[in-house]
């Protein structure tokens, strides 16, 4: 039987320096929680930030599938960094599928050329991560938009040239009438607010901030009060693919480095190659990422196929969804715990072994927490009464 080999991604070479730059880094940024500069500034060199900016507006016109081969390679080095680059180009896609054409014309090609770097503002006190209500309302004058937002947690947002910022809509009767704006940091002013000191994502650098400003009308993303279509179009498929990968690429990084030290010749001597636990609980690891990735790239493709169409609000692409996110964001973690067990204390619970398996543990065990798989859960409850068919996308 013979095999096709896997397309290579035509923006690997690119990837792969901002990996390399990422890797040199991860060490310092995750010590010092550190926002990762060097590779921010390397992913606008190679123009990644333009990756999801269709050809005709001066970007890369990568597609998801190049946001996910990215995801996984940055993963490796530092979880951080993918994730960066991974919400990011949500923002992107977002644009790309729902600015109107005067926000797009003048906003696409500026990504582009510019290489700005986006962030996400969705957190808000009080609501308990609930993505589709907003308590703080846009005040609308004619032609203007004033913004006064408080967010807990903003990736990367001290260093963001633009932000997407969700808001109950000017007219909004309900905090479910929510609207997405665009605002470019210089519409904006800035205030930090409190420490980043966390457990791991030490370099996502999501401190909290407090945005106030005016943009014109125009900036608005979509129609008022139409943020749930634009999360169950884009917001929601993008999160979870590029979340995934993250996490794929991360728990992939700390299997391959116990694996080559394992086979070192140092490796060779100290460890017991023959040990039936160390060879299970290899087995095992390497059991859970084969089927991350399986069901990360099952995912990506009905995504793909549903091309923003409706079959993406169907309960069986739904729950495709939330089960890549839960299932990945499980499964990685629980592989470095097995690593961390087969390997033992020197180099599973040590922050100097080479493995990497003490940082890639801390970065994973947020994963879980990155929009509660609680909350995943619930929802998925009432997706499955809804199709008593048990339909599979």
């Amino acid at each position: 039987m013979t095999t096709t080999p896997a397309t290579r991604s035509p923006f690997a070479g690119a990837v792969e320096q901002v990996r390399a730059v990422a890797g040199k880094h991860a060490e310092q940024t995750d010590e010092k929680a550190e926002f990762p500069l060097a590779a921010l500034g390397k992913l606008r060199e190679q123009k990644l930030l333009g990756l999801l900016v269709p050809a005709g507006y001066g970007g890369l016109g990568g597609t998801v599938d190049d946001m996910i081969d990215a995801g996984i390679a940055l993963g490796r080095a530092d979880m951080s960094v993918a994730m960066i680059f991974t919400m990011h180009c949500q923002q992107v896609a977002a644009l790309v599928r729902h600015a109107g054409p005067g926000l797009a014309g003048a906003l696409l090609p500026r990504i582009a050329a510019e290489q700005l770097y986006l962030a996400s503002v969705t957190t808000e006190a009080g609501k308990g991560g609930h993505l589709l209500s907003a308590t703080s309302r846009l005040t609308a004058e004619p032609g203007w938009l004033d913004i006064d937002r408080t967010a807990p947690i903003v990736t990367g947002g001290l260093h963001a040239d633009g932000f997407l910022i969700t808001m109950r809509s000017p007219d909004a009767e309900s905090d479910s009438s929510v609207s997405l704006v665009y605002a470019d940091r210089d519409q904006l002013t800035v205030t930090p607010s409190g420490d980043w000191n966390p457990l791991g994502m030490r370099a996502s650098h999501s401190t909290a901030l407090h945005l106030t400003g005016r943009v014109p009308d125009h900036q608005v993303v979509g129609e008022h009060g139409a943020f749930r279509a634009i999360v169950l179009d884009t917001f929601g498929p993008l999160a979870h693919l590029g979340w995934s990968a993250s996490w794929l690429g991360t728990a992939t990084g700390a299997l391959s480095r116990v694996l080559r030290t394992l086979r070192s010749p140092a490796g060779r001597k100290s460890a017991d190659l023959e040990s039936e636990l160390l060879l299970t609980r290899l087995s095992r690891a390497r059991q859970r990422l084969d089927t991350v990735h399986a069901l990360l790239r099952h995912t990506a493709a009905a995504v793909r196929a549903a091309d923003g169409g409706d079959a993406l609000t169907r309960p069986s692409c739904q729950l495709l969804l939330n089960a890549l996110k839960i299932t990945a964001s499980e499964e990685c973690h629980r592989a470095v715990e097995d690593l961390v067990d087969a390997v033992g204390l020197r180099h599973g619970y040590l922050k100097d072994s080479p493995t990497g398996l003490e940082r890639a543990l801390r970065d994973l065990r947020s994963a879980p927490l990155n929009y509660s798989n609680d909350r995943l859960h619930l929802a998925d409850g009432s997706l499955a009464l809804l199709d008593p068919g048990v339909s599979y996308a």
